[in-house]
């Protein structure tokens, strides 16, 4: 069994995941507009809105799609977890996701269990963790 994230955007579907595959060196795997689909299966909105959408980052897949008008509501009660392999990549996304963020609740930092953690909420409205274990990796 796999596991994926899927994300819901205010509109800005396919200029997020953009940003994520370029930041999280991540591809882009598929893209579905809401003017692909027939009449009959298409959502509110116009014909650029984003169905669904995928994109590979690792061996992770995460799916996104717009949510038109009263479909969306803003993520809780979840982060989306990115693990770089060094700290100069953790230094990296954090600066690419925390620019122009809506909140960030924990600046990049060293704790007890990473060398480098940091939560924040981008400006898409993703809630993300950062988290470079580093020498504390459990193990």
């Amino acid at each position: 069994m796999e596991v994926s994230i899927y994300l819901f955007f205010n509109g800005n579907c396919l200029e997020a995941m953009q940003f994520y595959a370029e930041t999280l060196g991540g591809e882009i795997t598929g893209v579905f507009k809401n003017g692909d689909a027939p009449p009959e299966a298409r959502m509110p909105g116009d014909d650029d809105l984003i169905m669904n959408m995928a994109m590979k980052v690792g061996n992770t897949s995460i799916l996104a799609s717009d949510a038109p008008g009263d479909w969306y509501a803003k993520p809780q009660g979840f982060d989306v977890v990115a693990s770089p392999k060094t700290m100069d990549e953790a230094e990296r996304v954090y600066a690419a996701l925390s620019a122009d963020a809506e909140e960030i609740r924990l600046a990049l930092s060293e704790t007890f269990f990473a060398e480098r953690f940091a939560m924040l909420t981008d400006r898409y409205g993703t809630r993300w963790m950062v988290n470079y274990a580093g020498s504390k990796a459990a193990g």
